[in-house]
């Protein structure tokens, strides 16, 4: 569903500005504040729905790092385990 259009972002607002003058001559204070109140409310609803999606974005985003840092830890530990055999053997042939 793709209801938002392609405009600009100062187009958008402005639609939304000329929309809410446009209502204002149709309705009296008491309509204007029921339809300010719903339109509030709805606003809140699709805030607070996108920011839950951001938040499993990045726990999700998270989890998949910390895979890969798992995975380098591995290898950092081959690493450093190799490196400790190489020292030793140059130990052993300086020993000699």
């Amino acid at each position: 569903m793709n209801i938002i259009p392609n405009v600009s972002p100062k187009a958008f607002s402005f639609s939304a500005v000329v929309v809410g003058y446009l209502l204002i001559d149709d309705l009296t204070a008491s309509e204007q504040n029921a339809l300010g109140n719903w339109l509030m409310l709805t606003a809140q609803v699709l805030c607070t729905n996108a920011f839950y999606k951001q938040v499993q974005q990045e726990r999700t985003s998270q989890i998949n790092s910390s895979i890969s840092g798992e995975e380098s830890i591995k290898i950092l530990k081959k690493m450093v385990d190799a490196l400790n055999q190489e020292i030793n053997n140059l130990k052993s042939d300086i020993g000699r």
